[in-house]
């Protein structure tokens, strides 16, 4: 299985105090197979862990270990993110949501682990809606 993962559940694999912690890493333990990211959402990821060095290094090696596959984002995946950034300006969704979207209609992927709500509502250019972990 192919899944895109959000900020929120990122920080939650690290951060204890998180409420959704032991839920997180009870799911990526059991979990078999190909996680994705952005780097727009390793950035908030970073952010939200408070400069805190030993956290955001745990962060950090999630990539460096394989746990996450941080994708870039290409020219056109870039022009494909201002167009869903456009479409869904009402509700708003960010750029790290945004690079989300994108990398899972570039990949084909409908799995996301996210506590976002807005991945109810978005929708990659296949129209099938997001199936939400954990």
């Amino acid at each position: 299985m192919h899944v895109i993962m959000d900020t929120g559940p990122w920080v939650a694999f690290i951060d204890r105090s998180e409420a959704r912690h032991k839920e997180c890493v009870g799911w990526l333990r059991q979990f078999n197979g190909s996680i994705f990211s952005s780097e727009a959402v390793l950035t908030e990821v970073l952010y939200l862990l408070n400069f805190s060095y030993r956290s955001q290094s745990a962060a950090i090696d999630f990539v460096l270990k394989g746990a996450v596959s941080l994708v870039p984002l290409s020219l056109e995946s870039l022009k494909k993110t201002e167009k869903l950034m456009e479409k869904y300006k009402d509700i708003p969704m960010d750029y790290a949501d945004a690079t989300l979207v994108s990398l899972a209609d570039d990949l084909s992927i409908h799995h996301i682990i996210t506590f976002d709500k807005h991945f109810n509502i978005y929708r990659p250019s296949s129209k099938q809606p997001f199936l939400m972990l954990p």
